[in-house]
C-alpha cells in the first residue's frame, strides 16, 4: 500500500537534492522573515519545484508547506503533503551539513508515508504506515534503554530550556541521563528512530518540522507527543522517545502545580 506515493516521495527528495546541492557550499542571498527565520534560494526552489511536482501527478490533493502555506486539493483535505523544503535552514546557511528535506503525505491529517533527505550526510530515511522505517534501505528500530540513567538525550537548543515552567524537569533529566548533546532539527529525532539516542525534546515545531520525522519515529517503534503526553499539533512541544522510557520523561518533564510543595 502507498507504493507509488512512496516512489513519488523520493523522486521529489533526489530533485530537491539536486537543487539543494546545487546551492549549499556556495554563495547565495538569504533574508530574514519576521519572526528571524531564514529563507534561502533552495528552500524557495525546492518548495515550488515539489508543488508542481503534485499538481502534475495527484491533482487532487492539497499542499502545506513552509514558504507557501496550505493550497489545493479537494475540500476535505483527505490527503495532504507536507512539505519542508529544508529543515535546518540556519544550518544550511553556516554551511553546517545537518539539513534535509522533509516529505509527508497525510491522510485524513495522519502521516502515512515519510521521506527524510539529508543529501549532504548521506542519510535518507524513509516509512510507510504498517511497513516499518529505514535509513539508507536498510531497516531501523529504535533502542531498548529502559531508564533515564541508560538515556542519551538530545535537544534542539540550550536557550529553550534556560527559564520557563519546563525547565526545573529539562534540566533534572539533562543531569541524570547517560549523556546529552545539542542535535536540533530532524536529525534529533532520525537518531532516536534509529537507536543511536534514546530521547529528543524541542520546544516548539510547526507540522511541517514534525509529520515526516514523525511516521518514521513511529514506524521504528518510537514515540511522538507533546512534552505533556498530549498528541502533537502544530506550533506545540514535542517529545520524542524510544517508546519505552515515554511515560516516565513525560511524569519528569511535567511542571509543578501551584499546590505542589
Amino acid at each position: 500500500m502507498y507504493e507509488e506515493e512512496l516512489a513519488f516521495a523520493h523522486e521529489l527528495a533526489d530533485a530537491a537534492s539536486s537543487i539543494a546541492l546545487e546551492v549549499f557550499g556556495g554563495s547565495f542571498d538569504v533574508r530574514m522573515k519576521p519572526d528571524e527565520s531564514p529563507v534561502t534560494e533552495g528552500r524557495l526552489r525546492i518548495e515550488a519545484m515539489i508543488r508542481q511536482r503534485v499538481r502534475e501527478r495527484f491533482p487532487k490533493d492539497a499542499v502545506l508547506g513552509e514558504e507557501g502555506g496550505d493550497e489545493g486539493g479537494d475540500d476535505d483535505r483527505a490527503r495532504r503533503w507536507i512539505v519542508d523544503p529544508i529543515d535546518g535552514t540556519k544550518n544550511f546557511a553556516d554551511g553546517v551539513q545537518i539539513w534535509a528535506t522533509l516529505i509527508a503525505l497525510a491522510i485524513e491529517d495522519r502521516p502515512v508515508v515519510g521521506v527524510v533527505n539529508a543529501p549532504a550526510l548521506g542519510e535518507r530515511y524513509a516509512a510507510v504506515l504498517g511497513q516499518g522505517a529505514k535509513l539508507n534501505d536498510e531497516p531501523i528500530r529504535v533502542s531498548r534503554a529502559d531508564r533515564v540513567g541508560r538515556a542519551f538525550v538530545v535537544f534542539g537548543g540550550m536557550a529553550d530550556w534556560l527559564d520557563g515552567p519546563w525547565a526545573p524537569g529539562v534540566q533534572a533529566l539533562m543531569r541524570e541521563c547517560r549523556r546529552n548533546r545539542g542535535f536540533g532539527d530532524f536529525w534529533g529525532h532520525m537518531l532516536v528512530a534509529r537507536g543511536a539516542a534514546d530521547v529528543m525534546i524541542e520546544a516548539q515545531l510547526a507540522t511541517w518540522d514534525f509529520a515526516a520525522t514523525r511516521i518514521v519515529v513511529e514506524e521504528a517503534g518510537g514515540s511522538m507527543t507533546q512534552l505533556t503526553g498530549e498528541p502533537v499539533e502544530h506550533g506545540a512541544s514535542v517529545l520524542v522517545t524510544n517508546g519505552v522510557l515515554h511515560e516516565e520523561i513525560v511524569a519528569r518533564l511535567r511542571p509543578p502545580s501551584d499546590g505542589d510543595a
